[in-house]
């Protein structure tokens, strides 16, 4: 456990982020350049050093605006760390936990994030398996970014994740035998925007006796019933991420992106010319007052400001 003022080579640590199954994260201080950083520590320090590279190698493949980006890992005073960015801000469990439900537009927003993010880390064959709120960052301009890989694994070779990790609230039906697939991910995002929507799980911690209901689905009820603000189409798209057979389900982070976007509402056009009379100008019908319609980037899908020509993540024009 470090402390407050404690240093690793050129690292200051200044306070404790949070702690986790698999290690504890700090904020700390880059002396040299005077740049606050995270530093990751593994709670298991004995463990083989091609082992404890494992996840920042993993990491070091991920590059994407909606995924903590890792600076390098390093071993001082015999304690092996990573050095990851830092992220001002709170997770999505903390805003959850704070405010309750998030409002629709504000969570299909992060939901688009996250996918975004995951779908980058599936096409480098990477499934997270422990996808939720305490691992989801939100920053304090609004750019959600995924961490904590810790358990994550590669998946070019391999048919599936063979062991058993996640967090039981939030792991699909199929984690609960050792076989993580992507899909696997995708079911941790529908409990995921379950909570944000209504501000609650949909089912706590399955015991045995409800593994089976689990497997059948009838342990999930519509969220829409929790709170009728939902959207049918929006709950059902969640329902659909639940699924507890794998072929029902999205396979893919893109799969769940395309479908929230196809909800978007339709642009209204403006009003045209109807009539003309020879006394006076065009009659218009009255402009009905309209809510801004959200807007995605058409390269990577990431949500765009109103007003912006330009996606400020992959700087395409619109």
């Amino acid at each position: 456990m470090l402390v407050s003022g404690q240093t690793l080579g050129k690292y200051k640590i200044i306070d404790t982020l949070g702690s986790g199954g698999f290690g504890t994260v700090y904020l700390a201080s880059d002396t040299w350049i005077d740049k606050q950083v995270a530093l990751k520590v593994p709670h298991r320090q004995n463990l083989d050093f091609g082992e404890l590279l494992r996840e920042p190698r993993l990491l070091a493949s991920l590059n994407h605006p909606n995924i903590v980006s890792i600076t390098t890992a390093e071993k001082q005073d015999n304690v092996f760390f990573i050095v990851m960015e830092y992220v001002p801000g709170e997770t999505l469990e903390q805003t959850i936990a704070t405010h309750g439900a998030v409002e629709l537009g504000q969570a299909l927003d992060f939901t688009c994030q996250i996918c975004n993010a995951m779908d980058h880390a599936h096409h480098q064959g990477v499934l997270h398996r422990d996808l939720r709120p305490a691992n989801v960052l939100v920053s304090d301009s609004g750019v959600v970014k995924v961490a904590d890989f810790g358990t994550s694994r590669f998946l070019e070779i391999a048919a599936h994740g063979t062991t058993v990790i996640g967090s039981p609230p939030y792991m699909a039906p199929e984690q609960f035998h050792g076989k993580a697939v992507f899909a696997s991910d995708i079911y941790s995002l529908g409990i995921t925007m379950y909570q944000m929507l209504t501000g609650m799980l949909p089912y706590d911690t399955p015991t045995p006796a409800d593994l089976e209901k689990l497997m059948t689905g009838t342990l999930v009820t519509a969220p829409r019933l929790k709170n009728k603000k939902i959207p049918t189409r929006i709950s059902d798209i969640v329902m659909r991420a639940l699924a507890p057979d794998i072929p029902t389900r999205y396979q893919r982070a893109s799969d769940l992106l395309e479908a929230l976007i196809a909800e978007r509402p339709a642009a209204r056009r403006p009003a045209v010319r109807t009539s003309r009379t020879p006394a006076g100008p065009a009659l218009r019908p009255p402009l009905a007052r309209t809510t801004p319609t959200p807007r995605f980037c058409w390269h990577c899908r990431k949500p765009l400001h109103a007003r912006t020509d330009r996606c400020p993540f992959c700087r395409e024009l619109q």
